[in-house]
């Protein structure tokens, strides 16, 4: 009888064992079961130990987008500032399929899903959502009457409009395919004993709202805060019809990932009331210039340019056999596009060269743009030679030649003695001659024997290839 019970003990203390090891996958695994080495860490640990947090976002005028050549969008500005909060750098992959989106996230391609989801019950059995940031409503969007700004009254206009769901039966609606706008559209149905004509498209909401503008379709469906964004671009379209009362919208995150979800929750909730946060909303939702730069052909959902200067730069780029934004980003980061462009330091230009490499070159104040860009590309060649046969991996190379450009090749060379000294690798980047490079602000390593040049602000350069590197994955991400 003894042995029965302590055989009994054994079993159920074994199944406890069992169940937490369990949950504790739940919250660790990812979808990516090859890193062994990160199963006991949770998501949390996982993101702060990549030094990068993946933001899944869609692609649109509010969300994400580039606008002379700076990545902006309400969206990824705070999935930027939630980044920062946590002390990582924030990578963005866009999405404009809610399902694929969802699909990517419990695949653990991404870390949260940051757009305007409705929260409902379908979504909740796929997804944890963060507390709601605010309410919405679904409003429909229709075509103002033909001649409307002509009609002699308002009610003229008004009795052209649909103002009530119920006249939406027998009409065909077009929305984007598995979207919150196809489930209420059906309990419509149901509520109103009648049918309406549901298209699920595959152009996202605001392809739709734009469909509707040049009359290829007759009605769509947006959240209201997008509904009158667009209303600012579409002065024929009408925005003002709700179909559903206020729904709490949030981002979301893999299920069963707590921790990951206290630390979003605890971050929103300081800043959802902080004056950053407000100034964030108006600039997206309530900005007059937002209708400038919804026209701006450098604006990434008009055209795929980031300056008037693309054609050189592109041409330029394949002479260097670089990835043209990448080219693109670094000048960003020099000068903005600016031709004329002034540093405290002396440096001209939109390739920012300083007078002496200027002169190297050829180019001059009176220099035109081809020229500069031209002779930025002829120095950056002769950069490239000095690290050819120390540094084979041509993207790893980049990176070196890109932090020569902003310091100078002799402090390069000087934390690449430094890294080889103290067992680091001389021909990687992270990690290693970087690391140096940021300490040559400091005695014990400028002062170093093996330093032949001293103090330098390493902190800045390091910065800089971060800043080009970040950049050009915005611009991958949308000018592909």
């Amino acid at each position: 009888m003894l042995l029965k019970n302590r055989i009994n003990f054994f079993i159920y203390i074994l199944m406890i064992v069992i169940v937490i090891s369990a949950c504790n996958f739940s919250d660790n695994n990812d979808g990516n079961n090859s890193n062994a080495g990160q199963d006991n860490l949770s998501r949390l640990e996982r993101i702060i130990k990549r030094d990068t947090l993946i933001a899944i976002t869609d692609y649109n005028s509010t969300s994400y987008f580039i606008y002379r050549g700076t990545p902006m969008g309400f969206q990824y500005e705070r999935a930027k500032e939630l980044a920062n909060h946590l002390g990582v750098k924030l990578k963005v992959i866009t999405e404009n399929n809610i399902d694929t989106a969802i699909h990517k996230l419990n695949q653990g391609k991404g870390d949260l899903i940051a757009m305007d989801l409705t929260i409902n019950f379908s979504r909740r059995e796929q997804v944890d959502f963060i507390n709601p940031h605010y309410q919405t409503r679904q409003m429909l969007i229709q075509r103002k009457p033909e001649g409307w700004r002509n009609m002699s009254t308002y009610d003229e206009v008004e009795k052209h409009l649909i103002r009530s769901p119920i006249q939406l039966l027998g009409k065909t609606v077009h929305v984007q395919k598995n979207s919150a706008y196809v489930s209420r559209l059906k309990n419509l149905m149901e509520e109103m004993g009648d049918s309406i004509h549901i298209v699920q498209a595959r152009q996202a909401t605001e392809q739709l709202i734009k469909m509707v503008a040049n009359g290829e379709i007759n009605y769509t469906v947006a959240d209201e805060h997008i509904a009158k964004v667009n209303q600012r671009y579409y002065q024929d379209i009408d925005t003002r019809t709700a179909l559903s009362f206020p729904q709490n919208v949030a981002w979301a995150v893999k299920q069963g990932n707590d921790t990951l979800e206290r630390a979003i929750n605890d971050w929103q909730k300081s800043f959802k009331g902080s004056y950053y946060a407000n100034v964030l909303h108006n600039k997206y939702f309530k900005n007059p210039r937002s209708k400038r730069i919804f026209h701006s052909a450098y604006y990434s959902l008009n055209n795929l340019r980031l300056s008037q200067y693309d054609e050189i730069i592109k041409k330029e780029a394949k002479e260097l056999g670089w990835d043209w934004r990448l080219l693109a980003s670094m000048i960003y980061q020099e000068s903005q596009f600016s031709e004329n462009a002034h540093s405290w330091a002396g440096a001209y230009g939109i390739m920012q060269m300083m007078p002496q490499t200027m002169r190297r070159f050829n180019i001059d104040s009176s220099s035109s743009i081809k020229e500069q860009i031209n002779a930025g590309i002829k120095y950056i060649k002769w950069l490239d030679k000095q690290f050819k046969n120390k540094i084979k991996d041509p993207e790893e190379r980049k990176k070196f030649i890109l932090a020569s450009y902003n310091v100078g090749l002799a402090h390069v060379k000087d934390a690449m003695r430094l890294a080889k000294k103290y067992g680091k690798d001389p021909s990687k980047w992270n990690d290693n001659v970087a690391y140096y490079l940021r300490r040559k602000s400091k005695p014990e390593f400028y002062r170093d024997s093996v330093v032949h040049y001293g103090y330098a602000r390493g902190e800045e350069p390091f910065q800089y290839v971060n800043k080009i590197y970040e950049r050009y994955q915005h611009y991958q991400n949308i000018l592909d």
